[in-house]
């Protein structure tokens, strides 16, 4: 089974002693969000056949990679670099030191372990089209060598996102908005030429109605590519979370409401507040 770690926190960020110190153990019990189940799930090497690591800083788990890697386990590293306002991204790392880790990753673990994603797409007055074809180019400039892919999506606006973004547009003053299907794909167009200038495929993650010759749809969990990072098969079949997503089946270890990194576009936390008080509590 391929572990994610995770869609639902940031574990490389935050949680790297309890990933570390499960690792150890063998195992982990992670809470069904919905009917809040508890189930244990195996992490030995029998078990898993591949870790896939979510974050947008990676400089605390450094030294958890390299535990991953001498117990013999490929991991891949879907890494989030938007360089946005802090208005929208109160408390993520600075995208020079970020962009530093992706390199690193490139340089000490190979060139298919890092995944740069420009994800989601925020739609603000401080962050316009405009601003995002600026911002996504000069991170590419910086990024080009470290990765052979970049992933994006647009914001879902659920309605805790929206809450969040209706609470920060009127703290901080800017406007926001969803886009209409045609301004999407006008911007990835845009995009597309971009990261193919640098070597670097551009993919869509769940969004095919937004798909633009020469994008491709992501698989973030990807079988393919940890077999690359391996130099042997890992297998596993296709089953995506949602329609549209064409990740390889896994099994995610993380929690919702956990993450205290402040991004107002976050699907994975009803509140700032609720995440930050989980995370003192852990």
């Amino acid at each position: 089974m391929i572990i994610s770690a995770s869609y639902r926190t940031d574990i490389p960020a935050f949680y790297g002693d309890w990933f570390t110190a499960r690792l150890d153990a063998g195992f982990c019990r992670t809470v069904n969000p919905y009917g809040r189940q508890i189930h244990t799930v195996r992490l030995d090497r029998d078990a898993v056949s591949g870790f896939v690591f979510w974050t947008k800083n990676l400089g605390p788990f450094r030294a958890a990679l390299e535990q991953v890697r001498d117990r013999g386990f490929p991991f891949v590293v879907q890494y989030t670099i938007n360089a946005y306002p802090r208005a929208l991204e109160t408390s993520v790392t600075d995208a020079e030191r970020a962009i530093g880790h992706m390199h690193d990753l490139a340089t000490e673990f190979g060139p298919r372990v890092g995944v740069w994603r420009y994800d989601p797409v925020v739609s603000t007055s401080a962050t316009p089209p405009d601003w995002h074809l600026g911002n996504f180019t000069r991170l590419a400039d910086r990024l080009a060598g470290a990765t052979d892919e970049v992933v994006i999506s647009f914001a879902h606006i659920y309605r805790k996102t929206r809450s969040n973004m209706d609470t920060a547009s009127r703290l901080h003053g800017f406007g926001w908005d969803d886009p209409s299907d045609d301004a999407k794909r006008e911007l990835i167009g845009r995009l597309v030429a971009v990261a193919a200038d640098r070597d670097m495929r551009l993919t869509l993650c769940s969004q095919e109605a937004y798909l633009v010759p020469g994008s491709a749809p992501a698989r973030c969990i990807d079988a393919e590519r940890l077999s690359d990072v391996a130099g042997r098969p890992v297998t596993a079949r296709r089953k995506g979370n949602r329609p549209g997503c064409m990740c390889s089946e896994s099994r995610d270890i993380g929690d919702y409401d956990t993450c205290p990194h402040g991004c107002v576009y976050c699907y994975a936390v009803r509140t700032p507040a609720l995440a930050r008080r989980r995370h003192r509590a852990r």
